[in-house]
C-alpha cells in the first residue's frame, strides 16, 4: 500500500512538473513570459554540434550509395546489420561481367583471338571485382563505421542532455516566474494592510515569496548543473572532428589503392590486347581481309590494328598452301599462349618455331615444333616466313 502511494505520489509530481514545463513554453512562444538565454559559448557548442550531425549524416549516405550503388542491396545489408547476422557473399557487377567474358570466351574457343581476349578481359573484370570488394570492407570499418558510432552513439548522448538542459531551462523559468507573481502579490498584499484579512494574505504571500525563491535556488543549481554537463560532452565535438579527419585519410588511401589497382589491371590488359591483330580466322570461316604485301613476311592482313601495333597476319593463301603441301615452313610467334591442354604447345611471342599441316586437322591450326616439344598452335597467333 506504502509502495502504492508512492507511485501515485511520483505520478502527480512527474504530472505537475510536465505541466509547468509545457505552460512555460506555451507562454515563451506568445512572447507572454521570459526566457533565459544559454550563454554565447554553449549556443556555438550547440550550433557546431548540430552541424556536424547533419553533414556527419548525408556525407555518410551518400558513402554507402558510392559503394554500393543498389538501392536494394543496400536494404538488404541493412536488415541483416540490424538482424546482427553475417551478410551473405554476393557477386558484385565486375566479377559477373568477368565470367560472363570468361565462359564465352570458352564457349568460342580459347585458341581464337577473340575468344582469349575475352578470357583476358573477364579475368582483369575479376580482379577489379575483388579491388572493389577490397574496397568496400575497408571503406565501411574505417570510414563509415566511425560516423556511424558518432550519429548512433555520441551524439544521442549528446541530444538526451540537451534535451535534459532544455527541461532544466523550462523549470527554471517557471521558477523565476512563480517568484515574480509571488512577489507582486507580497507587494499588493502589504499596500492592503488595513484589515486582518488582508494580514493573513500578507503572511501567506511571504511564506509563498520564501517557497518560491528557495525552489528558485535549486532550479537554478540543477540547471547550472546540466548546463556544464552539456559544455563537456559538446566540446568532445573537436576530438569528434580529429578523429573523422584520420578516417577520411583512411577513406581516400582505400580509394588511392583501389584506383590504383584498377588502372594497373587496365593497362597490363591493355598490352596484352595490343598484342592481338584485329583481323582473324574466325570460328564460322568468315571472310578474311584482303591482304596487302610485307616486307618480312609473304603476305599480310591490312587491319586498324597492324598500322598501330605493327604486327602481321598469314594470309589465307600462304597458309592454304602450307596446308595443302606435305612440308613445313618457318613461323614467327605473334603473341604469348598458353596451352590450354597437354595437345597444344604454349608460344612466346616472336620467338620462331616450325609449322606443318596434319591431316584432319581443325582448319584454325597447325601442328607446332620446337626442339623437342610439339603440340597443335592456333593459327592466328603465326606469321609465316620467308
Amino acid at each position: 500500500m506504502n509502495i502504492m502511494d508512492f507511485n501515485v505520489k511520483k505520478l502527480a509530481a512527474d504530472a505537475g512538473t510536465f505541466l509547468s514545463r509545457a505552460v512555460q513554453f506555451t507562454e515563451e512562444k506568445l512572447g507572454q513570459a521570459e526566457k533565459t538565454e544559454l550563454d554565447a559559448h554553449l549556443e556555438n557548442l550547440l550550433g557546431k554540434a548540430e552541424c556536424t550531425k547533419t553533414w556527419t549524416e548525408k556525407i555518410m549516405k551518400q558513402t554507402e550509395v558510392l559503394l554500393q550503388p543498389n538501392p536494394n542491396a543496400r536494404i538488404e545489408e541493412l536488415v541483416y546489420e540490424k538482424l546482427d547476422r553475417k551478410l551473405p557473399s554476393r557477386v558484385n557487377n565486375p566479377e559477373l561481367l568477368g565470367q560472363y567474358m570468361i565462359d564465352a570466351g570458352t564457349e568460342f574457343g580459347p585458341g581464337t583471338a577473340y575468344g582469349n581476349a575475352l578470357i583476358k578481359c573477364g579475368e582483369t573484370q575479376k580482379r577489379i571485382g575483388t579491388a572493389d570488394r577490397e574496397l568496400i570492407q575497408t571503406s565501411a570499418l574505417n570510414f563509415l563505421t566511425p560516423l556511424r558510432n558518432f550519429i548512433e552513439g555520441d551524439y544521442k548522448t549528446i541530444a538526451k542532455e540537451k534535451k535534459l538542459l532544455q527541461n532544466k531551462r523550462l523549470d527554471l523559468d517557471a521558477a523565476k516566474t512563480r517568484l515574480k507573481k509571488a512577489k507582486t502579490a507580497d507587494t499588493r498584499a502589504s499596500q492592503l494592510n488595513s484589515a486582518r484579512l488582508e494580514g493573513d494574505n500578507i503572511m501567506i504571500w511571504a511564506e509563498e515569496v520564501t517557497k518560491s525563491e528557495q525552489e528558485l535556488r535549486i532550479t537554478q543549481s540543477e540547471f547550472d548543473r546540466q548546463a556544464e554537463i552539456t559544455r563537456l560532452l559538446l566540446e568532445g565535438i573537436s576530438s569528434t572532428h580529429a578523429h573523422h579527419l584520420r578516417c577520411l585519410n583512411d577513406f581516400v588511401e582505400a580509394q588511392m589503392t583501389y584506383y590504383a589497382q584498377c588502372y594497373q589491371y587496365m593497362l597490363d590488359l591493355q598490352k596484352q590486347l595490343g598484342s592481338f591483330p584485329s583481323s582473324y580466322h574466325s570460328n564460322n570461316s568468315q571472310t578474311p581481309v584482303a591482304p596487302v604485301p610485307s616486307a618480312s613476311s609473304s603476305v599480310v592482313v591490312s587491319s586498324p590494328l597492324t598500322s598501330t601495333s605493327g604486327l602481321a597476319l598469314s594470309s589465307p593463301s600462304s597458309i592454304t598452301d602450307l596446308k595443302e603441301s606435305s612440308g613445313s615452313r618457318k613461323a614467327r610467334v605473334l603473341y604469348d599462349y598458353d596451352a590450354a591442354n597437354s595437345s597444344e604447345l604454349s608460344l612466346l611471342a616472336d620467338e620462331v618455331i616450325t609449322v606443318f599441316s596434319v591431316v584432319g586437322m581443325d582448319s584454325d591450326w597447325l601442328m607446332g615444333e620446337r626442339g623437342n616439344q610439339k603440340g597443335r598452335v592456333p593459327i592466328t597467333y603465326l606469321e609465316l616466313l620467308n
